[in-house]
């Protein structure tokens, strides 16, 4: 008799989560203390940025439906929400069992602030 050890391939999903977590735990090392920075960074995420956008359009969204805009599991969409909180992007209300989303209090001024700071490096014609 023959043992083999049986190894299955993890989905991509989970290894896509796994890269994810891996940067965000690096990125956590490496926090900058400046706000500007810990916003940018979060936006610049794929998935958080489609957040953000459903956001703009919508008052507040029940974390439960970013799977159908994000096209990711319900786990993933936590850590999104977690990382675009703690950057100060969205605030979070839970009501009964759901969670709602919402744009934080003052995040478009201070967006706006961060771009036209930033104005005069790029000339737009």
């Amino acid at each position: 008799m023959v043992l083999t050890s049986f190894h299955a391939e993890p989905s991509p999903n989970y290894r896509w989560l796994s890269i994810l977590t891996d940067v965000d735990m690096l990125h956590g090392i490496m926090k900058s203390a400046d706000p500007d920075v810990l916003l940018l960074s979060a936006l610049a995420d794929p998935t958080r940025l489609s957040i953000v956008r459903q956001l703009a359009s919508d008052q507040a969204v029940c974390a439960c439906d970013f799977t159908e805009c994000c096209d990711v599991s319900q786990p993933t969409i936590s850590h999104h929400l977690k990382v675009l909180r703690e950057a100060g992007v969205i605030a979070t209300e839970r009501k009964g069992t759901n969670v709602f989303c919402s744009l934080a209090p003052g995040f478009a001024e201070r967006f706006g602030r961060i771009g036209i700071s930033l104005a005069g490096l790029v000339s737009i014609s």
